[in-house]
């Protein structure tokens, strides 16, 4: 009953538009007719609760029936959260200003809610740290952040003025990254996507993503930034991609190599996460999203409703997705 209610739910919220646009792409792409490829996509989302975005994302219209019944789809994903993720707990994770109160330990820096703070709160802040982030405190994707310098008290009251009208109101201090990750991209805080399970007093870390920014002031996939994967020694093993399915071996601002990148201090982000994991145990499927700081691993966010991250076909031997991995663990 509940997976019948999920498909009519994405059914009436298909963005039909985009879903041709894309299997226009694709077609063109594998060489396969128009047609052919939607209907192949409809059929994967009715099948294996595959979007259209997992169609694309995953090379769906190279794998055969028993390689597709191997990768995680956005549909089996959100079975998971549903059977792990109690979701009278979810509002500690969504609500921003919670989060930050019960994973204090683990942000390392200060922030600021300006809902009962006055602007002289707020010019404190900002002339004490110079460089700060801003977030709506229940927007997702990146929506709403922005960063701010400081220039002088008369440029603080507009930004303070604005941000009570546009209701950002949480206040970051800016992380300063390692500097070995400025070197992928330095305009952003480019962040790993770590993935962990807890279950019966033990955490479990699944895999982690390394995303990074290109051209804005945030590394997310949907404002225009790219991913890729690092193996569990934190060595990135496959090209980063883009939600155009743009593919790179370089990035094309740093020019910097992607491929064979070594993330600084991952034991450590591992070992972080982990201890995350138990906080809040009525939350057993979390995505973390971690930066390597000067000052070693910190956490940015928490995400009780985690992506769907896998490695393309096209980039490994062997055509698997995370289904297997993550069925032994959450046994």
């Amino acid at each position: 009953m509940k997976r019948i209610k999920y498909m009519i739910e994405r059914i009436v919220k298909l963005d039909y538009k985009n879903m041709f646009k894309i299997s226009k792409s694709i077609s063109k792409k594998a060489n396969k007719n128009y047609f052919f490829t939607l209907f192949d996509i409809i059929y994967c989302g009715l099948k294996y609760g595959a979007g259209y975005y997992d169609y694309q994302e995953f090379e769906f219209y190279n794998l055969n029936k028993k390689e597709r019944e191997t990768y995680l789809t956005r549909r089996k994903n959100n079975e998971i959260v549903s059977k792990y993720n109690d979701k009278n707990s979810f509002y500690k994770f969504e609500d921003k200003i919670k989060f930050n109160e019960i994973f204090a330990k683990y942000l390392k820096r200060e922030y600021l809610y300006l809902e009962d703070k006055s602007f002289n709160d707020f010019l404190k802040f900002f002339k004490k740290h110079k460089d700060i982030i801003v977030k709506p405190i229940d927007a997702s994707g990146g929506e709403g952040i922005e960063k701010f310098s400081f220039i002088n008290e008369k440029d603080a009251k507009k930004v303070y003025d604005n941000l009570i009208k546009n209701k950002q109101l949480l206040i970051e201090e800016v992380i300063v990254q390692n500097e070995k990750m400025n070197t992928l991209y330095d305009k952003s805080v480019n962040t790993l996507r770590m993935f962990t399970f807890y279950k019966d007093g033990k955490s479990y870390f699944l895999q982690a993503v390394l995303k990074i920014g290109n051209g804005g002031v945030i590394d997310n996939f949907s404002n225009g930034g790219m991913y890729t994967f690092v193996d569990d020694k934190g060595k990135v093993f496959a090209p980063a991609i883009d939600r155009e399915d743009n593919i790179y071996k370089v990035h094309p601002l740093s020019k910097k190599e992607i491929i064979g990148f070594e993330v600084p201090e991952f034991q450590e982000a591992v070992k972080l996460v982990e201890e995350c994991a138990k906080v809040v145990p009525e939350i057993g499927y979390v995505g973390w999203d971690v930066a390597i700081s000067k000052n070693g691993p910190v956490i940015v966010e928490g995400n009780c409703f985690p992506g769907v991250y896998q490695v393309k076909p096209s980039f490994v031997t062997k055509k698997e997705g995370l289904l297997a991995k993550y069925k032994k663990i959450m046994k």
